[in-house]
This record gives structure tokens, C-alpha cells and sequence, in this order.
């Protein structure tokens, strides 16, 4: 295969094998997969795909390197001190990262640069968070003696990241796993594996012992393997709910530990004081940012139903000014969607929105100067009913859907009429007003006149948006399990605790 001309910005030692027991391994039937890129629709990289069988022995080595290797026995300052060279060596190779998450899908190559510089930073965070934790929180009971509350890794973790937003989903779940001591086998989507792979050759060169971490490649059948076997003891996922409900029922048959950050749409409510310039501002950049492939962005614009029209121009007038192209192209602020079946089905939600009556006031098509690759224009709907599907189902795409409210119990009554809670917001000048809708919106996380997310701090959703949380001491929590120990006294390790 000849190479893609964009391959240069990379360099990876190994794509044609998988990362096993600390070892570059070829797949055991020497298959790959095809990397295209979706900005012009050609071969970017070959990967080595891996089968049943090297998933089986990635989870072995997993369950060896956990139930017999130091990795979880080490204290907590040498393990911080391993996280923090991975950081460290994933800051040296951050232009690498950008550029192989641009090429493999479609992000502008300033959000790539940002996301890899935030996933490099979880690895220095969560080493502060482990070196701060109470691991062993020495507890007096009401008769006298003792009991030492242990907080220990719970095992095994596949963690499973998807196609959107890849180097920093899969900081967010190795590098609390590893700061726990839990081994893992990191799943990438068939996808998008590049920045993966670089993870991989930066956590080989810090000299975690084999085993430690894994990484392997595969399509859905050989993944279907990961999230059944028996030694894995906890599935950390992100990815749509479809999927998320499958892992459930099947982690239910063995009582696995699962974590699920899942899909979302998300809304933002929005009272008649708000400043509808301020408004738009946010709201654009909710319909365009990653090509509006973000489970948390605000798809679900709640306004007054008198103001529908105004919003409705304002927010087509500024997403029409935003530059749609080349990801790689300086100036470029929305690339491609990820894949063509994403394309695909975002186009068919776009009809659909049309065909059930909403008004299409701007996009709902390929950019007139662009004929190759994955590209659609940012798209707003208005005149959108709350039973309609495009306000109803998770599109995956630029498409913004304002929907009418007939004041805040009416706003209220929407955002909360739907399967998923994962974000929403409040615009309104009354923060007082802000914290209380806040309160009542059955979501996750909620921003007062901005979505915010700051990986310190929880992030995960109600409802059909998930389970668990990530970032934050709380992501740290999902990879523990709680042990009591009831002592008389305490041992002599921890008397200066009791």
C-alpha cells in the first residue's frame, strides 16, 4: 500500500501487531484493518487486527500480570511515579498524537492538539489523586476497636473508548486504572487506533512491567470476546447506549464491575432575559465542535416560543460563518464526520427532521466546495416538535434542533421528556433562577450560560446516559473495590492513622 501523504506527521513502530504482556505481538491470523481517512476517503494506515484468540491472551496476560506481578503491590508513590513519566513521554510525542487523531478522524488539528495535551495531563492528575487518596482510612467502631476501610484495585479492566474524541477517552479509563493498580487491555475502535498505538510505544518506553497494559485492536465479533471473559473483572466503556445496555446484560451473567459513559441530547434551557447574542455564541459552537460528534454537546435548543424565528436566524447567520474543510488546513474550525456510515445516518436524520415537518433554516447538505470526504454543513432546525425524532434521538452530528417553551415549567417539562441525562445548561441572567432549574434537571452535569466539562471534576450521566463517572477522584473510585478489615488495634503501619 502506498502511503498516505499525511502518514509523515507520525511515526509508529508497530501497527502491524498488538500490544500483549509487554510485548509487539503479530495477530495469530495476520489480519488488519484498513484506516481510512475521513477527510478525502483514502487508506491512511493498516493495523494488525486482532482475533478471539489474541484477546484470550491479552486477558490472560492481564490476569497474570494482576494476580502475580507487583504492579498492584506497589505503593502509591511508585506507581504515581510511572504515571507521571507516561505523561511526560506523551507530552514529547503530543504533535504526533494531534496530527495521527486529525488524520484518522477528521478533527481540526487545533482540537487535536488540545485534546492530546489534556490527555496527557490525566496521567500527572490521577498520580496526584492516588498520592492523596486514603487508601487504607483507619475507622474507630462504636465499641472501642477498630476497622481499616481498604481501598484495593478491583482487578482486570477492559476499557473499551470509541471513535470521537479516542486519545483522551482512553486517558480518561487507563490512566485512573493504572493509578488504582489495576492491569488493563485497552479496546480502541477498529476506527480510530492510531493514538492508541502511541500510548502504547510511550507506556512500553516508561517500563511498566508486562503485562500491566494491553492493547489490542478489533472489530465488534473479536471485541464481543473482551467483555465476556471471565477474568476480566470490570468494563469501563464509553460509546452509545445500544451498545452500553449489550455489555450490561452480558456483565450481568458473571456481576462484572461496569462503567458506562453513554450517548446524550442534552439541552439548553433558555429563559426570555437571556441575551440572544450570547446565546448563539455558545449554541454555534455546540452544532460544530468535532463536527458535533460529542455526546454531551446542547443539540436541544429550549427557547421562547415568540422567539423562535430570532433564534433560529441568528444561530443559521453564525454557524454559515464557520470555515468547514480540510482538518489539516490552518483557519479550519469543523472537519469531517468521522466515518461515511456517520455521514450516512446523519443525512438520514436530516430528512427525517424534514419529513415530520421541522423547518430546515440552514444546511442539510454536502458544502458546495467540497466533493471528497466525509462533509456536511452545520444544520439548524426550527419549528421542531419534543415528539419529533431528531429532538428525541442522538444524531452524532451538526444538527441543532430549537424547540418552543411556553415558559420555565414548560422548558423544564422538555429537557427532562427524554431516555438520556448526560448535560444541559441555563441561560438566564438570574443565577439564583440558574441554580435552581439547575437543580431540577435531571442530568449529570449542567453549565450555567456555557457547557462546561472539567475532567477534575465527575462527568457521567442519569438515566440512559450511563453509569458511573469519569474524571475527578470519583473517576479514580470506579476502578476500587472497599474492603473492611476489623481490627482490635490498629497495625502498627497505621496507628498514626486511627
Amino acid at each position: 500500500m502506498n502511503a498516505h501523504p499525511r502518514s509523515n506527521g507520525y511515526s509508529l513502530r508497530h501497527s502491524d501487531r498488538l500490544f500483549i504482556g509487554g510485548e509487539w505481538r503479530s495477530p495469530k491470523q495476520g489480519g488488519q484493518i484498513d484506516i481510512v481517512s475521513p477527510s478525502d476517503e483514502v487508506i491512511a494506515e493498516c493495523v494488525a487486527a486482532a482475533t478471539a484468540e489474541d484477546i484470550d491472551l491479552a486477558v490472560h496476560a492481564a490476569r497474570e500480570a494482576f494476580d502475580n506481578g507487583p504492579w498492584p503491590r506497589m505503593s502509591p508513590a511508585e506507581r504515581a511515579g510511572k504515571l507521571r513519566h507516561i505523561a511526560q513521554l506523551l507530552r514529547k510525542r503530543l504533535r504526533e498524537t494531534a496530527w495521527a487523531t486529525s488524520l484518522e478522524m477528521g478533527a481540526p488539528l487545533t482540537v487535536s492538539t488540545a485534546v492530546a495535551t489534556r490527555a496527557a495531563a490525566l496521567f500527572d492528575d490521577y498520580a496526584d489523586v492516588l498520592e492523596a487518596y486514603p487508601i487504607e482510612d483507619v475507622r474507630r467502631r462504636s465499641n472501642g476497636e477498630h476497622v481499616v476501610v481498604v481501598s484495593e484495585p478491583v482487578g482486570v479492566v477492559a476499557a473499551i473508548v470509541p471513535w470521537n474524541g479516542p486519545a483522551l477517552l482512553a486517558a480518561l479509563k487507563v490512566a485512573p486504572a493504572l493509578a488504582a493498580g489495576c492491569t488493563v487491555i485497552l479496546k480502541p475502535a477498529p476506527e480510530t487506533p492510531l493514538d492508541s498505538f502511541l500510548l502504547a510505544e510511550c507506556i512500553e518506553a516508561a517500563g511498566l512491567p508486562a503485562g500491566v497494559f494491553n492493547m489490542v485492536v478489533a472489530d465488534r465479533e473479536a471485541s464481543d470476546q473482551l467483555i465476556r471473559h471471565a477474568q476480566v473483572d470490570k468494563i469501563s466503556f464509553t460509546g452509545s447506549t445500544v451498545v452500553g445496555k449489550h455489555i450490561l446484560e452480558v456483565a450481568a451473567h458473571r456481576v462484572a464491575r461496569v462503567s458506562l459513559e453513554l450517548g446524550g441530547k442534552s439541552a439548553a434551557v433558555v429563559l426570555d432575559d437571556a441575551d440572544p447574542s450570547e446565546v448563539v455564541a455558545k449554541l454555534a459552537g455546540e452544532v460544530t465542535m468535532n463536527t458535533g460528534q460529542v455526546c454531551a454537546a446542547l443539540t436541544r435548543a429550549i427557547v421562547p416560543r415568540a422567539r423562535i424565528a430570532e433564534y433560529g436566524e441568528l444561530l443559521a447567520d453564525s454557524v454559515a460563518r464557520v470555515k468547514v474543510g480540510d482538518p489539516f488546513e490552518e483557519g479550519t474550525q469543523m472537519g469531517p464526520l468521522a466515518m461515511g456510515r456517520q455521514l450516512a445516518r446523519v443525512e438520514a436524520y436530516i430528512r427525517k427532521g424534514q419529513d415530520d415537518g421541522a423547518t430546515l433554516v440552514r444546511g442539510g447538505k454536502r458544502p458546495t466546495h467540497l466533493n471528497r470526504g466525509f462533509y456536511i454543513e452545520p444544520t439548524v432546525f426550527t419549528d421542531v416538535d419534543p415528539g419529533m425524532t431528531i429532538a428525541r434521538e442522538e444524531i452524532f452530528g451538526p444538527v441543532a434542533s430549537i424547540i418552543g417553551h411556553d415558559g420555565p415549567e414548560d422548558a423544564l417539562r422538555i429537557a427532562n421528556d427524554s431516555a438520556y441525562g448526560l448535560h444541559g445548561a441555563v441561560f438566564t441572567r438570574d443565577i439564583d433562577t440558574a441554580y435552581t432549574m439547575a437543580r431540577r434537571i435531571r442530568t449529570g452535569n449542567v453549565g450555567l450560560n456555557v457547557r462546561v466539562i472539567d475532567w477534575n471534576m465527575p462527568f457521567g450521566g442519569f438515566k440512559e446516559s450511563g453509569l458511573g463517572r469519569e474524571g475527578g477522584v470519583e473517576g479514580f473510585r470506579q476502578y476500587l473495590e472497599i474492603k473492611s478489615i476489623y481490627v482490635a488495634q490498629p497495625p502498627s503501619a497505621l496507628v498514626a492513622k486511627a
